[in-house]
């Protein structure tokens, strides 16, 4: 399983095989929002990318912890608070959970753990004071900054000099600082800015520490793939790298990943600007799954130019997609290939969904390719297309059979490691909790059925009888299987 995969790594710039600081366990930071309004499509991308990240790993039977944090104390949260005049915690906090609930929306899982600067300023102090201690960090003035100096490593992630760094503008200003390059760890307490105690006097945390303190809190030194937009290789990720090195001596991150960009015209969408498309208008004009697919049409590290001529150009592909997972349900429950062997499945045709599914790992493999993982999804429809025309009726056992463990890849392909598939339509009158309880129930049923293809009886058994407590029948039919919720 180590080296299966190959990662674009910043640090090298170039493809490496991936081998996890432990056997078969996955580590992985991604930088979060600033909740200071609504998500929008540039939010959504990381979120999609390292959601089909995290879920290919689990496919290939990796145990996968993702972290991703708030950055819940910043200068945009103050100047909103203050236009609107409310409490920029309380606003960090609205914005935090609108966040979540818009990616529950889009499918993305949630992560393990959502660390929250506000709740880790004890962590973020005692490093500063390590760093102080190591001499890699000096006060000044109630203010505490990095001392670039100190860190003779300091670029080797964006590529760039410290001398050129010095002429450019890209430089946090700041007075009482020793050079031009050294960055705030801790900003001293301004009238009417949150602020907390701490040895240097009462203040808040700068913008790069707190990912640093979080990420080392949750997942330890050296851990595996730390995920963000490329706009954050400099000067984000190349500070954390600097101030966690030099806190812990030892290496920071095995591989950083950097998506490119959603553009707006010409521009990089951003809130900032004012050119963004929020994730809940654009789910409010297009399914969940179609979304995730034009994200995914994309490769992870390219930019994509958003433009609603370009969503519809790429819906009829999409629309493709959906109507032979369509057909190809009408030929019964899914099967594993290994069943459908035993079962008498057409040869050609199952040689032809293994073939697909292993173009589909290959892809995802080398670099998480989700255009050619999803072309490859296409070859198993243009493969199946003859069977699928034929209908049911026409078909023969050995292609029913054969389809039937093409619907399978296909579902586990599109359905649950890419979340592409069409969801449902809400039915009228539908509540939130409503749609919770189907899908949790939805869940529950799959783990049935996978404890049954394992027989693994006892697990079934229990399960069906734990559901039945709560009020919700079983029936298995060859259709599959069905339930009914009692009052």
């Amino acid at each position: 399983m180590s080296g299966e995969v190959q990662i674009y790594n910043t640090l090298s710039r170039q493809k490496e095989p991936f081998v996890p600081r432990r056997e078969g366990e996955v580590s992985i930071y991604v930088c979060g929002v600033t909740p200071y309004d609504e998500a929008h499509l540039g939010h959504a991308r990381p979120a999609i990318v390292f959601d089909v990240l995290r879920r290919f790993l689990r496919y290939l039977g990796y145990r996968v912890t993702l972290v991703q944090n708030f950055t819940d104390v910043d200068d945009k949260i103050i100047r909103r608070a203050e236009e609107r005049n409310v409490d920029p915690l309380a606003l960090s906090a609205h914005y935090s959970e609108a966040y979540l609930r818009s990616m529950d929306r889009l499918l993305v899982e949630r992560a393990d753990n959502y660390p929250k600067v506000s709740e880790h300023i004890a962590d973020i102090i005692a490093m500063i004071q390590r760093l102080i201690d190591n001499g890699a960090a000096y006060a000044s003035g109630g203010d505490v900054f990095f001392r670039v100096a100190a860190f003779a490593d300091y670029g080797k992630l964006s590529r760039q000099k410290k001398e050129e760094l010095i002429a450019g503008a890209r430089i946090e200003p700041g007075a009482g600082k020793e050079s031009p390059l050294d960055f705030a760890l801790w900003k001293a307490a301004k009238e009417g800015e949150p602020a907390w105690e701490s040895p240097w006097g009462p203040g808040r945390p700068g913008w790069h520490i707190e990912c640093s303190a979080m990420s080392l809190k949750y997942l330890g030194s050296g851990f595996d793939i730390h995920g963000g937009g490329v706009d954050l290789v400099f000067p984000h990720h190349e500070n954390e790298i600097a101030q966690s090195e030099a806190s812990t001596g030892e290496p920071f991150v095995r591989y950083w990943m950097h998506n490119g960009l959603v553009n707006f015209g010409a521009e990089k969408m951003s809130k900032s600007l004012g050119n963004f498309v929020t994730v809940d208008n654009l789910l409010d004009k297009y399914d969940p799954g179609f979304l995730r697919y034009a994200v995914l049409q994309h490769h992870y590290r390219s930019p994509i130019d958003f433009s609603d001529e370009q969503m519809e150009g790429m819906k009829r592909g999409w629309e493709r997609l959906n109507r032979a997972a369509d057909e190809f349900g009408a030929f019964g429950p899914p099967v594993e290939p290994d069943e459908a062997r035993r079962m008498g499945a057409d040869e050609r045709l199952l040689a032809a969904a293994l073939e697909a599914e292993a173009k589909f790992r290959a892809a995802m493999s080398d670099d998480l390719n989700t255009p050619a993982a999803l072309a490859a999804i296409f070859e198993l429809i243009r493969d199946f297309r003859p069977v699928l025309a034929k209908g049911p009726s026409g078909k023969s056992a050995g292609e029913q059979v054969a389809a039937q463990a093409a619907r399978g890849v296909l579902l586990r392909l599109a359905g649950e490691i890419l979340a592409v598939l069409r969801v449902e339509p809400e039915k009228p009158g539908a509540s939130g909790s409503a749609r919770l309880v189907d899908g949790l129930i939805r869940i529950l049923v799959e783990l049935r059925d996978e404890a049954r293809k394992a027989r693994d009886f006892a697990r079934a058994d229990r399960i069906r009888d734990r559901m039945k407590e709560l009020g919700v029948t079983l029936e298995d039919t060859p259709e599959g299987t069905r339930w009914q919720v009692h009052d």
